[in-house]
């Protein structure tokens, strides 16, 4: 067998070949976008992203972060795939500057940290266990 018709027969990492040289997007365990070129992966399926750029999304804006060759650690891959151009052009999202995207990022983040603290606060007052108990000893 080719190599080529290898990947397509057993799956896994293998499979990924035929990504190779495609625009794909990685969603990371982190959270974290990562959009670049498939330029190589391994039996464990760690990644070589080249021409990279992070995007950062906050509500209908997101900002482009340039991070150049990215290698990927195969085990924090969430997600990984094709980007449809089309349906990208479509959306109805607004770039920003990464400056302006930063910004918006930790206000958004502050404010999800705060609606937190308000719903543990009030488990807590309820009688509810925090979902990790070991948080309780530090706080």
């Amino acid at each position: 067998l080719s190599l080529m018709a290898a990947a397509s027969t057993y799956g896994g990492a293998a499979s990924l070949l035929d990504d190779l040289d495609k625009k794909l997007m990685c969603v990371l365990r982190d959270g974290r976008k990562l959009i670049g070129y498939l330029r190589s992966v391994d039996q464990f399926a760690n990644l070589v992203f080249q021409d990279t750029i992070e995007r950062v999304y906050v509500g209908d804006k997101y900002g482009d972060i340039v991070r150049g060759i990215y290698i990927i650690r195969g085990e924090n891959v969430v997600l990984l795939g094709e980007i449809d151009t089309a349906k990208e052009a479509s959306m109805n999202l607004q770039q920003v500057s990464v400056e302006e995207i930063l910004a918006l990022q930790i206000t958004e983040q502050v404010r999800q940290e705060k609606t937190e603290a308000r719903r543990h606060k009030y488990m807590l007052e309820h009688g509810f266990m925090p979902e990790n108990p070991m948080e309780e000893l530090y706080s």
